[in-house]
């Protein structure tokens, strides 16, 4: 699978068995606000090792307006489990939406393989950046406050 390429528009927000803490989430709302798209999973140790800073991304730049949407993305048949995810979203205090992508449908929309993984949309929707692991997580957030100036 050839992966996304930089300014490519951003794939819909569509084929989640299941939303979490949508809250009225649409995927109309996120037009014209830059987005950090996250892939995890229940299974990787490095999702959790991450989660509590990308959490803390909301609180940090939301006043600029970025959006958060995770995407629960299966790697083990254990992971389809939503009991697990909701645990997880109580766990971490995860307050942004989250796809439930048990079908692998938004995966394959936006080209992904790995979990972690971060798709970092502009103001017009346009990839600005994409990175996976933790390596690739340790380049996001400047990214996020290049992207935010």
């Amino acid at each position: 699978m050839i992966p996304m390429r930089l300014r490519t528009p951003m794939p819909p927000m569509e084929g989640a068995t299941k939303w979490l803490n949508e809250g009225g989430f649409q995927a109309k709302d996120l037009q014209g606000k830059p987005v950090l798209v996250h892939f995890w999973a229940v299974s990787c140790q490095i999702c959790h090792e991450v989660m509590e800073e990308v959490v803390s991304y909301r609180k940090k730049y939301g006043s600029q307006r970025l959006q958060i949407v995770g995407v629960h993305m299966p790697k083990r048949a254990a992971d389809i489990d939503v009991d697990k995810v909701k645990q997880d979203v109580a766990q971490y205090h995860i307050e942004h939406p989250v796809a439930i992508d048990n079908h692998h449908k938004i995966r394959e929309a936006f080209q992904n393989e790995f979990v972690p993984a971060f798709y970092l949309f502009d103001q017009e929707g346009k990839l600005s950046f994409r990175a996976a692991g933790n390596k690739g997580f340790a380049n996001l957030e400047p990214k996020i406050e290049q992207l935010l100036q």
